[in-house]
């Protein structure tokens, strides 16, 4: 039987989300890949527990994570039963609709019925009787956001859900969605976009301007920018990186030899700092406390201990960024 580490809470950084009374740990643990069939049950079990015994509180999932979709749920529930339940109260779990999970036209988007049936679907799997924040998982031209906001409002009046959140939507997107949010009187919690050092639509889009101004939480995925922001392709592409598979996510043509060539230059400025590149890269995104929390996958225990040794340097000097900046606009 596992037994949380009594010291779990004493060095994880805990930051408020926006104006709510909810603290979210400086680095979540996103359940998007290692979730599934094709990994061994005791590593998912494993890099779980070891994430809740570093303090590591909120566990980041959506309907479609697996593979195969759903996956990543069924063995977080099963992990929460033989694991969490005496600590469900101390876990913040989320969880997301808006991307294909059905066949037919009532399987994806953000429609209503898409919505709840979702997440009726989603705390099934995991065993659960609530989330604590759900999500629409992405902005849907095609139906009212009324609707859709409406449908994350009514998760919340029927207690499936305790906060409400929104992922890949624009600033001009999570305006209105606060509005109507905050006209129905459930206030928009949360935004999810992808965000890192080399991905800063957030910042130059306005996005993170919006959030200042709405006093909305941010949690970014993809910090690492699928793996590039790590030692893995610092000589090129190895044949068993995500880069060299058939994911949709990264491909060889985006490893060129310029960009190779950036990562070794801040590689050698997050060496200076003490920190590999992937800690560097989780820091830079958490520095000055703007953001509430970065999202960071694992495959192993060992890869997480890496990661939450981020969060023991988010300080940077005016140098340091200019010479990241200078690297990465270069």
């Amino acid at each position: 039987m596992y037994t949380a580490h009594p010291d779990r809470y004493a060095d994880m950084p805990y930051r408020r989300t926006g104006r709510s009374g909810l603290k979210l740990p400086a680095l979540s643990l996103g359940l998007w890949h290692n979730f599934g069939p094709d990994r061994a049950a005791e590593t998912q079990r494993a890099i779980l527990r070891r994430a809740f015994d570093l303090g590591v509180t909120h566990f980041d999932l959506a309907n479609n994570y697996g593979p195969p979709p759903g996956a990543a749920e069924s063995a977080l529930g099963e992990a929460l039963k033989a694991d969490f339940a005496p600590y469900r109260d101390e876990l913040v779990i989320s969880t997301k609709a808006g991307y294909l999970m059905w066949p037919g036209p009532y399987g994806e988007w953000g429609s209503r019925k898409y919505l709840l049936s979702s997440l009726d679907q989603s705390l099934s799997r995991m065993g659960l009787d609530h989330v604590d924040i759900f999500y629409s998982h992405r902005f849907d031209p095609q139906t009212p956001l009324e609707e859709t906001m409406g449908a994350l409002h009514s998760a919340v009046q029927q207690g499936k859900a305790l906060y409400v959140g929104v992922s890949n939507y624009s600033a001009e997107q999570t305006r209105e969605a606060a509005r109507i949010l905050g006209e129905l009187g459930t206030p928009l919690l949360i935004n999810q976009p992808r965000y890192s050092m080399l991905d800063r639509r957030p910042e130059d889009e306005g996005l993170m301007d919006a959030l200042d101004e709405l006093q909305v939480g941010s949690i970014a995925y993809s910090p690492l920018e699928q793996g590039l922001l790590t030692a893995r392709y610092l000589d090129g592409i190895p044949e068993d990186s995500r880069a060299a598979s058939d994911s949709p996510f990264l491909n060889t043509d985006a490893v060129t030899g310029e960009l190779v060539g950036r990562l070794r230059a801040l590689d050698e400025i997050a060496s200076s700092r003490g920190q590999t590149l992937a800690q560097m890269a989780l820091s830079w995104v958490l520095r000055g406390g703007r953001l509430t929390s970065a999202l960071v996958g694992a495959s192993s225990p060992q890869q997480l201990e890496d990661s939450v040794a981020a969060t023991r340097n988010l300080d940077f000097t005016e140098d340091e960024l200019a010479r990241i900046d200078a690297v990465v606009k270069q």
